[in-house]
């Protein structure tokens, strides 16, 4: 069922009972729940639950019932500054955003500290938590370690319970996924702890290898997973598979179709690319002018992610308050995409597959470098190069290369004025590999770089 459908669907009821409608229509349960899912808090809906007094779209988390907004606030980039991120979630808060979500790597655990201090301020019925057990480093795959993460957690979030706890970055391949969760026990311990009541929903978020996926999700009648976090947006989602150095071939297509049909809902992350379709070209953005001339890509993009009714909640990174406000109003209420809106947006992600950008979503999970180097820094301003059509070079005998190419330098040079941070600094000690969760092979891409800025000796 496309999302457009699904809407049109709930126009046509009316003065029905709900349920009596979806018994006419012959909707089983699985897709009776999407459809609830697809509207904002509504009369409907309040029966068994408390009225939240604004417009913000939400959605039902199964089994539980719970509203879960569906504008997600992620963590990962807060300011550093515990009064800044008070007022961002006041603010949140203030209009309907009820779902947070961080990580113990996030800004080295400041994100879930000045995420607790906020947070605790507001009466603990107002606010879902969502963290990680992000034992990436071999270090922290011991029992030990990773229960001392996870009590940390809870620490730093000042909760007696997490509502949504996730296995971190899923997808380094099975030895990875037995070391880090199977082998030690924790994965076990952690399934306890949800039978106990101190973790409310199980989940993973994924990233990389499409087995681990697969492999999780083939044993959920073991683990009944809760919820699954998936990077979706209109260009992965039947393009991720064709980005340049990633080792998956899942587009979100197939992961979101997966766990739908086992009637797990999905938490979204990466709905902007990493700010990606901010920084489209500029005729691609044109095109959706034409349609909404008021709306920026932001809007369309979440637009777009938001009208899946098996959506449980799209996560945003906001640290600054107008992309805050800009945000909630999106989804005050959600605006789903029309059919023409779908395929529009789908003839854009045919045309910027096809352009060579670097699929870095500028997370910072490979900094630092310990040379230096900016990574997201450098493949940033790359991919606007490649987006201002600077990039590609054209064969070095064309007689605008040199124009084009004295263009790229000044502008890598502007963007990035620190040379010690330049992509030359790369001495491909391969440490960022496995921390990077698009998978990009990153001193080949810093070396693709450095190329483009050699500069031909004239013959």
């Amino acid at each position: 069922m496309t999302p457009s459908n699904a809407m049109s669907m709930e126009k046509d009821k009316l003065n029905m009972d709900r349920r009596e409608f979806l018994k006419r229509l012959g909707i089983g349960t699985g897709s009776a729940m999407a459809l609830m899912a697809m509207e904002p808090l509504s009369a409907f809906a309040q029966k068994d639950k408390k009225v939240i007094d604004n417009r913000m779209t939400y959605r039902v988390q199964h089994g539980s019932g719970e509203q879960i907004s569906l504008l997600g606030f992620g963590m990962m980039r807060l300011p550093n500054n515990q009064e800044e991120v008070n007022q961002l979630v006041d603010y949140a808060i203030e209009h309907g955003v009820n779902y947070y979500d961080t990580a113990p790597m996030y800004m080295r655990g400041q994100s879930e500290v000045l995420m607790g201090n906020a947070l605790s301020r507001h009466p603990r019925d107002k606010y879902y938590v969502a963290t990680k057990m992000s034992n990436q480093g071999q270090n922290t795959w011991s029992f030990d370690a990773s229960k001392r993460m996870y009590e940390q957690s809870m620490e730093r979030l000042k909760v007696d319970h997490i509502d949504y706890y996730l296995l971190h970055g899923i997808g380094g391949g099975m030895n990875t996924l037995k070391g880090r969760f199977l082998d030690n026990g924790i994965l076990d311990f952690l399934l306890k702890e949800r039978e106990a009541g101190r973790i409310k929903h199980l989940g993973f978020s994924y990233h990389g290898n499409v087995g681990d996926f697969d492999w999780l999700l083939d044993h959920n009648d073991e683990y009944h997973w809760d919820f699954v976090q998936i990077q979706m947006n209109f260009l992965d989602w039947t393009h991720a598979s064709m980005r340049g150095g990633r080792r998956s071939d899942a587009d979100a297509e197939y992961l979101y179709g997966k766990c739908e049909k086992l009637g797990i809902q999905c938490v979204v992350m990466e709905p902007l690319r990493g700010g990606a379709f901010g920084r489209m070209a500029q005729e691609l953005t044109d095109q959706l002018k034409a349609v909404r001339p008021d709306d920026s890509t932001a809007r369309w993009a979440f637009r777009w992610v938001g009208s899946y009714p098996n959506i449980l909640t799209v996560l945003s990174g906001m640290n600054r308050m107008d992309h805050l406000e800009e945000n909630v109003k999106t989804f005050s209420p959600l605006e789903v995409c029309t059919e023409s809106e779908n395929a529009l947006l789908a003839k854009i992600a045919d045309e910027m597959s096809g352009v060579p950008i670097i699929p870095c979503t500028a997370c910072e999970y490979c900094m630092p470098c310990p040379y230096g180097v900016n990574i997201p820094g450098n493949f940033t301003y790359y991919n606007e190069a490649v987006n201002s059509h600077i990039l590609p070079l054209p064969e070095p005998t064309a007689a605008d290369y040199a124009e084009r190419q004295q263009k790229f330098i000044e502008g890598y040079r502007k963007a990035l004025p620190d040379a010690e941070k330049w992509a030359r600094a790369c001495q491909d000690c391969e440490e960022c590999l496995p921390k990077c969760p698009q998978q990009i092979r990153i001193p080949n891409q810093l070396s693709r770089i450095v190329q483009t800025l050699r500069v031909r000796k004239k013959s």
